[in-house]
């Protein structure tokens, strides 16, 4: 097997290499979004105010940026600013 030189690797090869790590994360976010959501039923009822909006806005949140790692935008995924829902 011959060893990769710098120009083998092509702006594709890239790209597709970030899409897989996109839904990757995108796939742990949704996974960690359900488990969160799966620990929080049944607690509301006895929890303190503004417990059960936090867990609402956080679930939202999750899932607003799993949902724009696919969107294929420049500012989307773990590193952009000024995304998701805002707690104001």
């Amino acid at each position: 097997m011959s060893a990769l030189r710098p120009g083998d690797i092509t702006d594709e090869m890239i790209q597709a290499m970030d899409a897989a790590k996109r839904q990757g994360l995108q796939k742990d976010l949704r996974a960690l979004a359900a488990n969160i959501r799966a620990d929080a039923e049944g607690r509301y009822d006895s929890a303190e105010p503004g417990w059960r909006s936090g867990v609402e806005w956080t679930l939202l949140w999750i899932e607003n940026t799993a949902s724009q790692l696919t969107e294929g935008r420049p500012d989307a995924g773990a590193g952009g600013r000024g995304q998701g829902v805002s707690p104001e």
